[in-house]
């Protein structure tokens, strides 16, 4: 029987790339623990030896080697600080970039932002370099601590072994306690920043229509949640944490008592009293750091498992073999198309074809699945079934980069990044000036882009916030048709621009056309329309009709019989 195949923890194993690190630390920690040892060994001396033989050579000589010790444990601790902190750049090297990318595609098949998961990445990063870490470095050490107390009398070491297993159930209860309403604050949390961001990506309906009041009343909703649960653990995790420290200080002191006990039965020595004291405190110190960073060390725990969860239902895809420039020979194969959640096809079984260097435009009703259908023809969404092929290769089987430098899409929705319209035209590469010069002539922009303030390195604000519509849609028209690509398509192209616009988008057509690009328009301007070579109609998620332009136009326009009316009317 052959076994199902088990796809690798992507997330574990990036994590494991800085195992010399947290290899490094422990090695630290261990060091570190060692020399704390120094502090009851020197009481323990000074106690039983010192002091019973009036020594001060021997009292000089120990208190030099204790300073010494602890000099050594400062500077160990402060490496061990330095190589989590490494650890941590060494985390956004190699993960930040692939959490990123996961965000990008998952934003594409399931639409919005999702910047919640790069803040779930840097929750968890932080907490390296934090001290909960340290605590949970040292926690391991901890039965070195009780070993050396059961050296000092079976009963102490006993003694100390109860105290600790008490504390870690204590711990565990924290944990209990704390999870349930930390998880529920945090998905809170999530959905709050989630709707924070939406509401910032749509502030002009929202001040033009007087719908801050009732957004904010929306937003409060989730906030309220979240800090509600947030008081609630936290509450909880107080008190566990002041129980812990009563149990830590009192177990401290009995401790002093049993000695007392067994030096009055003269069954151990005065020093042995003190010396297992203060390694209790230190043998209980990790676990009530620990439980006072409960709540860091289990929001970081959630931003790893959600960090997991994006990884593994967005894998990273294997480099493939680049394959060459296509021709632009398009053909699309009973593409049908289930967003996920709903069970609504938007594409039903769309099939056709149309050869290098033609003009295809797409027409048909709101909400016939036209630009989801766009998205589909560059490869942004993953057909439930069916294909689409460019020179007979599936694009969204092609490596993104591969495919991305042969292709350009102006969506319908223009956004452009917060930067210089040079680097939003050049899709951020670094090609040389010509080439960005070129696109913009190509997209009858030039001559507008030089009259701003600094030309092409004007900075054009989130969104394009400086420039209007059509400007915004000429230079997405631009960043399209940047690299001379071999397949174009175009998501209503003309929606925001005026007469001069139309023009120069249609003699943007054609030059494409000249040079041998296949084109895909989806269009209801007559001006756009016109220079098509065949037309597809969509109805309804299905292709109702398809063929060359001048004869699904005169289907398209062809009169209603008389008869007809006349049959409709009785």
């Amino acid at each position: 029987m052959t076994l199902p195949f088990k796809r690798p923890d992507e997330l574990r194993q990036l994590v494991q790339t800085c195992n010399r690190y947290f290899m490094t630390a422990g090695l630290f920690s261990l060091a570190i623990n060692l020399l704390y040892l120094a502090g009851p060994l020197y009481m323990l001396q000074v106690y039983d030896r010192v002091i019973s033989s009036a020594s001060q050579i021997t009292l000089l000589m120990l208190t030099i080697a204790l300073l010494l010790a602890f000099s050594a444990l400062a500077g160990l601790d402060a490496v061990r600080a330095r190589v989590l902190t490494r650890a941590s750049v060494r985390l956004d090297q190699r993960i930040a970039a692939r959490v990123m990318t996961a965000i990008i595609d998952r934003s594409a098949n399931a639409g919005g932002a999702r910047s919640q998961a790069l803040r779930d990445f840097d929750t968890f990063r932080q907490f390296v370099t934090g001290t909960g870490i340290h605590a949970i470095f040292d926690l391991p050490w901890a039965p070195i601590y009780i070993a050396v107390i059961f050296v000092l009398h079976p009963w102490l070491g006993a003694f100390a072994l109860g105290s600790s297993i008490v504390l870690v159930l204590m711990a565990l209860l924290s944990e209990w306690l704390v999870k349930l309403p930390l998880t529920e604050s945090n998905e809170a949390a999530a959905r709050s920043y989630s709707f924070t961001e939406m509401s910032l990506r749509n502030t002009e309906v929202v001040r033009a229509m007087g719908m801050t009041s009732g957004l904010l009343r929306r937003w409060r909703r989730d906030r309220d949640r979240m800090l509600e649960r947030q008081v609630n653990a936290s509450d909880r995790a107080a008190a566990i944490q002041s129980l812990i420290r009563f149990f830590r200080l009192t177990m401290q002191s009995l401790i002093l008592g049993l000695g007392a006990y067994l030096v009055i039965e003269r069954l151990t020595t005065v020093g042995s009293m003190f010396a297992a004291s203060i390694l209790l405190s230190r043998a209980l110190q990790p676990v009530e750091q620990i439980v006072g960073s409960w709540r860091g060390l289990m929001s970081a725990r959630a931003a790893f498992l959600r960090i997991r969860e994006l990884l593994k239902s967005d894998p990273a895809r294997e480099a493939g073999l680049t394959l060459p420039r296509p021709k632009g020979e398009l053909s699309v194969e009973g593409l049908t198309f289930v967003p996920p959640g709903s069970s609504k096809p938007i594409l039903r079984g769309v099939s056709f074809a149309i050869g290098a260097g033609e003009v295809l435009g797409v027409i048909g009703p709101s909400g016939a699945g036209k630009s989801t259908l766009a998205r589909h023809l560059v490869g942004v969404l993953t057909p439930s079934a069916g294909a689409v092929r460019l020179d007979g290769a599936d694009v969204s089987s092609w490596v993104r980069k591969a495919v991305g430098d042969h292709v350009g899409y102006l969506p319908q929705d223009i956004e452009l990044f917060a930067d210089s319209v040079a680097a939003n035209i050049s899709r951020f590469e670094e090609k040389g000036d010509s080439e960005v010069i070129l696109a913009a002539q190509l997209a009858g922009v030039h001559e507008m882009i030089v009259r701003l303030a600094n030309g092409y390195d004007t900075q054009v604000g989130e969104g394009g916030a400086i420039l209007s519509g059509g400007f915004r849609q000429r230079v997405g028209l631009a960043r399209a048709v940047y690299g001379n690509p071999s397949f174009v398509v175009l998501d209503e192209p003309s929606s925001n621009l005026d007469a001069e616009g139309d023009v120069a988008l249609a003699d943007c057509i054609v030059q494409l056309k000249k040079r041998g690009t296949t084109i895909v328009i989806v269009s209801h301007r007559p001006a756009t329309i016109g220079v098509v070579d065949k037309i597809l109609v969509l109805r309804d998620g299905a292709a109702e009709m398809f063929g060359p332009r001048l004869e699904i136009m005169s289907r398209l326009t062809r009169p209603v019989p008389m008869h007809a009316v006349q049959g409709a009317s009785s």
